[in-house]
């Protein structure tokens, strides 16, 4: 599509020819429904045909503003033409041939992109697979296999989402759906509070003093008298909780997990397969706090939707022996020549730094919205990795379950595609290639909708 059409469609957006679903969506839905395991957790019932930028077209028509990028997948937007060129050129000379067995060149490439941009100044290492829980399993294992063993306990954050495949759902504690009924999971797994500033679990009143308060009791209480540091192969976490409710840090907190790893020899394991890959204005977010990982996780945004992940390492730590561990279409030439693209559009387009003008201004609009609107309890965020709160009451910080849910699905019938996280956390997390005034007309049309529910609970809540 040329830009002078783009520019067209962001100018009409958000176009509801009819109210969706429309009637090709619930044919497609209940075909899905009869024929799919229901195991996903849908939001609200779109059906994606075509995508253009910030921009999703369903299969009647609807043109919608893209606020969460396909799960914080599409960061360079639908179908960026240098992504597709990039993947047609590839698929032309080599689908497959797999880099656990023999040699290709795209991998190679790719891995040296990695490594420019990687959070990590030493020599590093890459292993390939397909999904953000595959790069945890093989940092699970890598962690461990580095101490052949010795060190067999890893530890992780109640909030956390790493995955669902056992290992990474061992590390997962962000919803009970998420693990019951799937016991025994993969021992040795020790979870701990994360320092959430706005529902600090040891009560701190300021975010700094929560971020010293769980590292104090990582020392005193998990190492002191449970878990043997000498035995702790890896902390692994999200510099910025996703699924727990894109939750920040306290700006001391993982400088000091930095130093109380390197006190014990305990590697930290980053996992920046939500946050990472230009999301929150820097290619991963824990270069905010300047702050380096023994281990980096990356996903999702990598490869523009097609099936990627990479583990970067220091090189000391990627010691695996032979024939250990592999995955037969992980670095697959087709995806490592997406992602080789995507990392290209990134530097030439400038997208860090539209996703910090953006992020900003939106950051800015959110929290001036709590000037008037009170089921808005907290705004936090950095980039375009936005997280406003929706709480009950302020004093108490009941969350708005109810009116979160609501709110999802009326922006989706006027054509913006936001979902949530955590309790009740409107989830802000656009392509970072939208254009600032595309960005505003969806927060304009959130903000219609935040203010008729808030409307609606305080009529309720006087009349009951």
């Amino acid at each position: 599509m040329s830009s002078l059409n783009l520019e067209e469609l962001y100018r009409g957006a958000p176009l509801i020819r009819v109210e969706p679903p429309g009637p090709r969506a619930k044919e497609i839905i209940e075909r899905d429904h009869r024929l799919l395991m229901q195991s996903f957790g849908r939001w609200y019932p779109l059906v994606a045909s075509r995508g253009y930028g910030a921009l999703v077209e369903d299969v009647d028509g609807n043109i919608y503003i893209d606020f969460n990028s396909g799960l914080a997948v599409m960061n360079v937007g639908h179908s960026h033409p240098r992504v597709v060129e990039a993947i047609k050129k590839q698929a032309e000379k080599l689908l497959h041939y797999s880099i656990t067995d023999f040699y290709y060149s795209p991998a190679v490439e790719l891995a040296e992109k990695l490594m420019s941009i990687a959070p990590i100044s030493s020599n590093k290492k890459v292993y390939y697979g397909n999904s953000g829980a595959e790069a945890i399993e093989a940092s699970m294992k890598i962690s461990r296999g580095h101490f052949r063993n010795a060190r067999p306990y890893i530890i992780a954050f109640i909030g956390a989402f790493h995955g669902r495949t056992f290992g990474a759902m061992s590390l997962t504690a962000s919803k009970p759906v998420q693990r019951a009924g799937f016991s025994p999971l993969v021992p040795n797994v020790v979870h701990i509070p994360y320092p959430y500033p706005y529902r600090c679990p040891f009560k701190a009143e300021e975010p700094e003093e929560c971020g010293d308060a769980v590292i104090g009791f990582m020392e005193d209480w998990v190492f002191g008298k449970y878990v043997p540091p000498e035995e702790t192969a890896a902390i692994v976490f999200e510099p910025i909780q996703g699924e727990g409710g894109y939750v920040v840090p306290p700006d001391n907190f993982l400088p000091k997990l930095r130093r109380l790893a390197d006190k014990y020899g305990i590697l930290l394991v980053d996992d920046e397969v939500q946050a990472g890959m230009g999301r929150t204005g820097r290619w991963f977010a824990i270069q905010h706090w300047g702050v380096e990982p023994d281990l980096v996780a990356i996903a999702k945004g990598i490869a523009s939707g097609m099936p990627l992940s990479a583990v970067v390492g220091r090189a000391e730590i990627m010691d695996l022996p032979r024939g250990s561990h592999a995955s037969t279409f992980g670095g697959n030439p087709v995806s490592a020549a997406a992602a080789s693209a995507v990392i290209d559009v990134i530097r030439e387009e400038r997208l860090l730094e539209n996703a910090e003008k953006v992020g900003g201004h939106l950051l800015k609009r959110f929290k001036e919205m709590m000037d008037t609107i009170d089921l808005i309890g907290d705004v936090r965020g950095k980039g375009l990795m936005i997280g406003v709160e929706l709480v009950k009451d302020r004093r108490t910080k009941e969350p708005a379950k109810k009116e979160i849910a609501a709110l999802l699905e009326r922006c989706f019938k006027r054509g913006v595609l936001v979902i949530s996280a955590g309790l009740s956390v409107l989830r802000i997390a656009p392509p970072l290639v939208i254009p600032l005034e595309v960005a505003d007309k969806a927060v304009d049309i959130i903000e219609e909708e935040l203010k008729k529910i808030w409307s609606e609970a305080k009529h309720q809540s006087s009349t009951s």
